[in-house]
């Protein structure tokens, strides 16, 4: 039989060691791990912005239901939007957002080589 390690942790043990930071953390995760929505971000970025009406056209869905997202995406924390005459632009947030859609790209995706 394998001996079990038994560990005492503390606080200071953990990898994210603040509550707020863990309660952020999880509801932008949480916002991310939509499909829908996962998709947007993955057009962002790869196009740092995107109109409304640029993700409606490439996902193929409504106005309604891709504002609805981007909403959800903007409380969260994971974007930002800015307005042009009559039309609102979205973008990720910080390039922090970006590196761990390059990270879960890297953790998930089949790559052929």
């Amino acid at each position: 039989m394998t001996e079990i390690n038994h560990l005492n942790f503390n606080e200071a043990d953990l990898f994210i060691d603040n509550e707020s930071d863990i309660n952020q953390a999880s509801r932008a995760l949480k916002a991310m791990g939509h499909p829908l929505r996962l998709k947007i971000l993955c057009i962002l970025a790869s196009h740092k912005e995107a109109s409304v009406q640029d993700l409606v056209d490439f996902v193929g869905t409504s106005q309604s239901n891709i504002s609805q997202h981007l909403s959800i995406l903007r409380e969260k924390g994971v974007l930002d939007s800015r307005k042009d005459a009559n039309k609102v632009y979205y973008h990720i947030m910080n390039d922090k957002i970006v590196n761990l859609m390059g990270s879960m790209k890297d953790a998930f995706c089949h790559h052929e080589e």
